[in-house]
């Protein structure tokens, strides 16, 4: 199954309303960045322990270790958790910046330092998520 796949059925083993805001989600991401790598994460270490929720990855950054190795990983994630659902905007150095930036202006949401946490699409302006994504990638890029 190739990861195209594996995103589509990933998404529609969600309940509804969660399915049809992640489809959303999903479409406007990959229109945020047109042309991405697209990742799908089972959530399940190398020895096959479930170790997260699954996630969905857009886009492709190089994670610097402290010690001196590197890993090429997704820059933006979208993940279903009990509650709702969780952006990721990964790279960000600065773990205040999405907080202070958005976390007023995006309504009824949990912002952390790259963690964008919401129960439904209605609870949240999706235009200030949007930008949120966009000064992510940009600033992440920028690195």
């Amino acid at each position: 199954m190739n990861v195209q796949q594996q995103t589509e059925e990933y998404i529609a083993s969600q309940p509804e309303p969660k399915r049809g805001d992640m489809q959303i989600l999903h479409k406007h991401i990959l229109q945020i960045l047109p042309g991405c790598k697209l990742w799908f994460e089972d959530g399940r270490n190398a020895e096959g322990r479930i170790v997260s929720n699954p996630n969905v990855g857009y886009g492709s950054y190089t994670i610097k270790y402290a010690n001196g190795t590197t890993r090429e990983f997704f820059q933006v994630g979208m993940s279903a958790n009990t509650t709702g659902i969780s952006i990721y905007i990964l790279g960000i150095k600065d773990k205040k910046y999405l907080a202070q930036t958005y976390g007023k202006e995006i309504g009824k949401a949990s912002v952390t330092g790259y963690c964008i946490k919401f129960n439904n699409l209605n609870d949240i302006n999706i235009d200030i998520l949007e930008a949120a994504i966009r000064d992510g990638v940009e600033i992440t890029n920028e690195n």
